[in-house]
């Protein structure tokens, strides 16, 4: 079965589309969500509908946590501060009411997805220096584990990070960010995993970063979310 991951949309309909595009013309099997659909973006709503549509298995993110109670956002930035508020404000019922019922990980077999570390997810710790990645590590007994988070796309062994993956090891796989890339590279990003072959792909692709700023101007966000689009950072 070949798997499409995809996490950190934020509310980024344009890079969203994009990758949907990209992930059919790969023809996957089935497309997992490993959370934050919302947040940053202006098209909070359109990408939960879309995303409730398209993919099978869909995770809480903290951003998604904070569009349902905004103490969550007391530890984010004063720019997420202000949109989660903003998200809170435009989200419609009928997701709030799904994003209740989504956890922060799932298992399925020798593979878990998880938004965040898959130590103390509901603490939402980043998966980036040799200790977080131990921490994470001694933290799932699967052979693979799936994240987003940090918008970061990295592979990491139980020894080191690494450019690909052996059907001998265990990993940690940072899928980084759909709509908001933070690794200098404007370009969306998700993975593709084959449960057959146990391969792995980062996949980057344009989209139309111009579209999603403007967005992000009109509806009053703050213009600091805009413009880092076209950085990836």
């Amino acid at each position: 079965m070949r798997l499409a991951l995809i996490s950190d949309i934020h509310s980024n309909l344009e890079a969203l589309k994009s990758a949907f595009e990209v992930i059919d013309q790969e023809g996957v099997d089935e497309i997992i969500c490993l959370g934050d659909t919302v947040g940053y973006g202006a098209d909070p709503n359109e990408c939960l509908s879309l995303v409730r549509d398209r993919c099978s298995t869909i995770l809480l993110g903290n951003h998604d946590a904070a569009a349902l109670d905004l103490s969550i956002a007391n530890q984010f930035t004063v720019n997420a501060q202000l949109s989660a508020m903003w998200t809170f404000g435009v989200l419609f019922e009928e997701h709030k009411a799904f994003l209740r019922g989504l956890s922060q990980t799932q298992p399925r077999g020798d593979i878990l997805f998880s938004h965040a570390s898959p130590f103390e997810p509901e603490e939402w710790h980043y998966v980036i220096s040799d200790f977080d990645v131990r921490e994470a590590f001694h933290a799932f007994t699967e052979r693979i584990c799936f994240i987003g988070h940090s918008h970061i796309p990295v592979i990491f062994s139980e020894r080191c990070k690494t450019p690909a993956i052996s059907s001998a090891g265990r990993y940690i796989i940072n899928v980084g960010s759909v709509g908001q890339p933070r690794d200098g590279k404007p370009e969306l990003s998700f993975g593709l995993f084959d449960t057959k072959t146990w391969t792995y792909r980062n996949i980057r692709a344009q989209y139309d970063i111009k579209s999603a700023a403007e967005k992000i101007r009109k509806a009053g966000l703050p213009h600091t979310l805009a413009e880092r689009l076209y950085h990836g950072m």
